[in-house]
């Protein structure tokens, strides 16, 4: 079978079960399944595929064709650069996240600083984090042991073993050390719009690191809350939030004595990361 009719045909099957970045998918899973780049496939579109790779590559598209995330089929995310080892246990890392990156970064360049973050996940935010700051170290905590393993994993991959740790823990019960920065991308979907999230993260992303509570801030006041006593003074809080929730937590951090130094909006101007200071 060649390279490019391979493609075509597989995009049309996805085209034809409304997932809307078709040609995209099918491309970047062919690369996958045959280990090479995308602007491979291109400069050798009339190539033959073996039956091997076309036998997991059927495989593949039939999975995408329920709906799993590519990221899941291909064991992998790029954020920061970097791909990052991703399963069901763990969410996909998305861009707006990286919005949190660039501002954190630039507040602490050049600087020594300990890091605390807090539902780590694949651990892709404190590893991005230590590649820029060279001279700091930090610790990621989720009360996900499946989650801790994939952090574990994305850390020796990026040779930071040195400077990261990643530990079991309940939020509730952590209390150790002082820290420069604490960074959480927490779960904050009100558990009644769980319902109205697209398929793909709906059936397939860790409901644990999805359900906010209630009203989608309980995990969120929780980190707050920790944070009062576990960040040093003139320490930085920096947390990612869901849509229309700016104002309650910002309220929140104001009753519990942080001042906000940003807010970042994502590429559909919500206001997705707060940064805020110990006063």
């Amino acid at each position: 079978m060649i390279i490019e009719d391979t493609i075509n045909n597989a995009a049309k099957i996805l085209k034809d079960k409304d997932i809307k970045s078709y040609n995209l998918d099918a491309q970047i899973i062919l690369s996958d399944v045959m280990k090479v780049s995308k602007e491979f496939l291109l400069l050798n579109s009339r190539g033959a595929l073996s039956k091997k790779d076309l036998i997991k590559y059927d495989h593949a598209i039939k999975r995408r064709i329920k709906k799993e995330p590519v990221a899941y089929i291909i064991g992998k995310k790029e954020f920061w650069s970097h791909d990052f080892e991703v399963n069901k246990d763990t969410l996909i890392p998305r861009p707006e996240t990286e919005l949190l990156i660039y501002k954190i970064i630039n507040h602490f360049k050049n600087r020594k600083i300990n890091i605390l973050d807090i539902g780590t996940g694949s651990g892709c935010i404190l590893l991005a984090l230590l590649k820029e700051l060279k001279h700091s170290c930090g610790i990621g905590i989720d009360i996900s042991s499946k989650a801790i393993q994939i952090a574990k994993k994305n850390c020796h991959k990026l040779n930071l073993y040195s400077r990261a740790k990643f530990k079991v823990f309940d939020i509730n019960k952590f209390q150790i050390g002082k820290y420069d920065l604490i960074v959480s991308n927490s779960p904050y979907i009100p558990i009644k719009d769980i319902k109205n999230l697209s398929q793909d993260i709906r059936n397939y992303e860790p409901r644990v690191a999805l359900n906010g509570g209630i009203d989608g801030l309980d995990l969120i006041k929780k980190v707050i809350y920790k944070s009062v006593n576990l960040l040093k003074n003139n320490g930085l809080l920096a947390i990612e939030i869901g849509n229309n929730q700016y104002l309650k937590v910002s309220n929140f951090l104001k009753k519990n004595n942080f001042r906000e130094i940003s807010k970042e909006y994502d590429y559909k101007g919500n206001v997705r990361c707060i940064i805020t200071t110990k006063i």
